[in-house]
């Protein structure tokens, strides 16, 4: 193809964030405390939350009332996920770009990046490195550029499945990257993504028109609103949503990711699979000037809200943050980290140790390896999961939201956290990680019902630890 599809949205495509009544109902005062508590009660349900729901979560100013937004997220967050926090890495393929978004290292007018492409041996040998560390699951990532069209990604997603090194495998690759037509969307699908991620960077209308200059394909605020819509409709029935948190008011865009949620359930029957939340982080040739900062405060005030509004649905914390605000943030409801990740092109076997700026969109908060994470998590309470077996399993788009949204998934998730666990402690773990991580799965084993089903997983984890058995999931 090496082209970008036309910029037409999908037949009924509709601009359905209005900023006039979403301000509306973040100036509507200090939220009732009898109506906060209302609406987190619904949540406890298992309930998503209107727009106008959530406006009320964000207009709470009695830090006791906050506080319990907080514990209801951690209590939603208990239900749902359980202690299990999924890992991944993402993996920086092209860096080319069409468009000047504003406040991107990679935009196209920007002089101070170095420029680069993947080819298919480079790609092998970034998927080799990430297997070494014990990764399972990745996120490819792609500037918007006629050489990174449908074909392209798809061909990157094969390849990497498609290298193996021992027990070392990919298993799920997610792409992050610009809107597609139906087309695109089926031949990424066709080469066997698990989701595809779409920002939307931010829902305020004047600020987007600010930030991508008319005349980019990025200006166009309906094509990529429509675009998850458009993926779900093609077949792409895993979509995540973002935004980038420093660009407009934080509480706007928190009930723009609500309300897109619940556009794609209403509209197309099936939810977002992950919302992402990144802050602004600092990048080469950028000046964030007119911005606007989003505390650590208000940060844990976004992830809570959404873990409250949309209980179903995985929340993304990346490592733009610091290793302190991430350890702060896991209670308050994600469920997704990244850990050992390098944002550079060819980042994963070519750079030095410390962060090279003018080969990265932006700077990390947390270099921390993969090993160092995954301890981490376990020494806090945590149980590091690298499980992908939900998308091999067919379990994904509205079948996913059958056993999501009543919180059934931890019937799967549990099992397939410690079997994937126990590979990577095997094959991948340091002697301080393994002794931790099998401890861990003992506890874990410990608290369940002796039953067949326990009987089975203990089965299938004695086969990986003494057999090398592998991929032995739910």
């Amino acid at each position: 193809m090496t082209r970008l599809p036309d910029l037409q949205p999908g037949p009924g495509a509709v601009d359905f964030i209005d900023d006039a009544a979403m301000r509306g109902l973040l100036s509507a005062g200090i939220a009732d405390p009898a109506q906060v508590r209302e609406v987190l009660a619904k949540s406890l349900e298992l309930a998503p939350l209107t727009v106008a729901e959530t406006a009320v979560l964000l207009r709470a100013e009695d830090p006791v009332l906050v506080e319990e937004i907080h514990e209801t997220a951690r209590a939603l967050k208990q239900r749902v996920y359980g202690d299990r926090i999924v890992l991944f890495a993402p993996l920086y393929v092209g860096n080319d770009c069409v468009n000047d978004c504003a406040y991107c290292g990679f935009r196209r007018s920007n002089p101070d990046i170095v420029r680069r492409t993947l080819d298919e041996g480079e790609v092998r040998a970034q998927a080799l490195a990430l297997e070494a560390a014990g990764h399972k699951r990745l996120v490819v990532v792609f500037g918007e550029h006629p050489r990174y069209d449908a074909e392209a990604i798809a061909a990157t997603v094969r390849a990497i499945y498609d290298t193996h090194n021992g027990h070392g495998e990919i298993r799920r690759v997610n792409v992050n990257a610009a809107p597609l037509d139906d087309a695109g969307y089926r031949l990424v699908k066709e080469a066997g993504i698990g989701t595809y991620q779409i920002f939307h960077e931010t829902y305020d209308h004047a600020a987007y028109a600010r930030l991508h200059p008319q005349g980019t394909r990025k200006a166009d605020y309906l094509w990529r609103l429509d675009g998850p819509g458009r993926a779900i409709d093609a077949g792409c029935d895993d979509v995540g949503l973002g935004v980038l948190f420093g660009l407009a008011d934080w509480r706007f865009d928190t009930l723009g990711l609500v309300a897109h949620a619940r556009h794609l359930q209403e509209r197309h029957g099936v939810g977002p699979h992950t919302l992402s939340f990144p802050r602004l982080r600092p990048a080469q040739g950028v000046d964030f000037g007119g911005m606007h900062p989003v505390s650590d405060a208000e940060l844990m005030r976004v992830i809570a809200v959404l873990r409250v509004a949309v209980p179903y649905t995985g929340l993304i914390l990346t490592a733009r943050e610091t290793a302190a605000v991430r350890r702060a943030a896991l209670d308050f409801g994600v469920s997704q980290i990244d850990g050992g990740s390098r944002l550079e092109l060819g980042g994963y076997t070519e750079a030095p140790a410390a962060q090279a700026i003018e080969r990265e969109q932006f700077t990390l908060g947390d270099t921390r390896p993969l090993d160092e994470v995954a301890r981490e998590l376990l020494e806090m309470g945590h149980l590091p999961s690298f499980c992908t077996a939900c998308y091999r399993m067919g379990r994904t788009g509205e079948v996913f939201m059958e056993y999501a949204i009543p919180g059934f998934i931890e019937k799967f998730c549990s099992p397939n956290a410690l079997t994937s666990l126990v590979e990577y402690l095997v094959d991948h773990a340091s002697p301080a990680t393994r002794v931790a991580g099998l401890a861990r799965v003992e506890k874990e084993l410990a608290l369940m019902d002796d039953d067949t089903r326990k009987s089975e997983l203990v089965e299938r984890l004695r086969r990986i630890r003494e057999d090398g058995a592998r991929d032995l999931h739910y």
